[in-house]
């Protein structure tokens, strides 16, 4: 008997896989089909065992590599909906059946691929395409214009300072995700692998990477997020104790946890490559602590924007103002990619809700986040801006010998 089986991109595990807070765990389609097989296979078995071998007149159970068929009395016919596994690629309403006689089971009839066809031309194969090149091609852009930005911070010594440092260390972040994003699917999913069961130091070492540097990304959005509070608050430079404490949460905490559980991986799950986590309690050492930063974050959002209306309204009355709004609104905006506060949009809803519009979120949308944070906090931001044109203006002093007015270095407000 042949099962007819349509595979989706590859690519798609690779694009769940990093969503990391919400649906890592998730399994690419065709190593669901695969894996929930197997797990029906062991349960049947199990029932199999359990039934024994007691004589009967009838059928006993069967497993056909498909479907657990159970024990039946001669002359009776059992129909069966299609295996699950099938509406993982469409919504297949068949049913199989099969006819119990003296000499046991008969043949499925209608036969599997007649009954629960699936149509060689599957939408989702073009919309997995579709998400796969947006992701590319935004994780891309994000790591070119992040690369940029990082170059112009660390360059121009007038743009040294606490808040820049933050910057760069959560700008490499983004560009350690894009790149583990690449390695990652280079790695696990070139057309020629078996991806489902392979399981190698290479590929292990590519999903460990990926799964730091995405830890890491959501560790320094946290620092973002208590650095630009404890200026609220205190209104005081952190000094460069707190900064070796920033860099300690952004890059050590997250070793910890990744340490932690890669151990649990090799002494209790150390299958394929690391990157099914379907069922597993390990896979909280790395969501755990992800899920746990974004909630952090989010209450600090919250709470700067409650600062933000005390300071633009300090008495609270007649805030009529639309220049405060606007000014308000501005600020918000600007820290919701900040602080990563649109992954609290899915953050607490079940792995397979919506998963077409989860996939948009996340991937789509998530990939942009590092190119949005360079362009916002880099590319526009005023002292930057000045910089540049400081710099433009003496090229052209030493060029021409002219002597542009105006030319004239900024100021950092908090020098580092």
């Amino acid at each position: 008997m042949v099962v007819v089986v349509v595979v989706v991109p590859l690519s798609l595990s690779l694009s769940l896989s990093l969503s990391l807070s919400l649906s890592l765990s998730l399994l690419h389609p065709e190593c669901e089909y695969i894996y929930q097989l197997e797990q029906e296979e062991r349960r049947c078995l199990r029932q199999i065992e359990e039934y024994g071998n007691t004589s009967s007149s009838g059928c006993l159970p069967e497993w056909d590599s498909v479907v657990c068929w159970q024990a039946a009395e001669a002359g009776e016919t059992v129909q069966v909906p299609c295996p699950a596994v099938f509406s993982l690629f469409q919504n297949i309403t068949g049913t199989v059946s099969r006819n119990c006689t003296s000499s046991g089971w008969t043949q499925p009839f209608p036969l599997y691929h007649v009954a629960c066809s699936v149509d060689d031309d599957i939408p989702e194969e073009s919309y997995f395409a579709t998400v796969k090149l947006i992701y590319s091609i935004g994780y891309g852009a994000s790591l070119v214009s992040l690369s940029i930005a990082v170059v112009i911070l660390l360059l121009f010594r007038r743009l040294h300072c606490a808040r820049n440092y933050i910057h760069v260390q959560l700008f490499l972040t983004f560009i350690l995700k894009s790149v583990g994003v690449f390695v990652k699917d280079a790695t696990l999913f070139s057309e020629d692998m078996d991806h489902c069961t392979l399981s190698t130091a290479a590929c292990k070492a590519a999903v460990v990477f990926c799964h730091y540097c995405v830890m890491c990304n959501f560790s320094w959005l946290l620092v973002e997020a208590l650095y630009i509070n404890s200026l609220l608050l205190v209104a005081v430079p952190p000094s460069r104790c707190c900064l070796w404490a920033f860099s300690l949460l952004g890059w050590g905490v997250p070793l910890v946890f990744i340490l932690l559980w890669i151990g649990s991986r090799l002494g209790f799950e150390d299958t394929g490559c690391w990157d099914i986590n379907e069922e597993s309690p390990y896979w909280w050492i790395i969501k755990g602590p992800i899920v746990v930063s974004i909630g952090v974050n989010f209450l600090l959002f919250v709470n700067i924007i409650r600062i933000l209306v005390q300071k633009l309204n300090p008495r609270l009355i007649h805030f009529n103002n639309s220049s405060h709004y606007r000014r308000l609104t501005k600020s918000t905006l600007l820290l919701i990619p900040l602080f990563g506060t649109h992954y609290m949009v899915f953050n607490f809803l079940p792995d397979y809700f919506n998963m077409s519009l989860r996939l948009c979120i996340e991937l789509c949308l998530g990939s942009f986040q590092g190119l949005v944070v360079a362009i916002l906090y880099c590319f526009l931001n005023q002292e930057v801006q000045s910089e540049l044109q400081v710099r433009w203006l003496r090229w052209q002093e030493n060029s021409y010998g002219t002597v542009p007015a105006g030319a004239k270095g900024s100021q950092m407000d908090t020098p580092f």
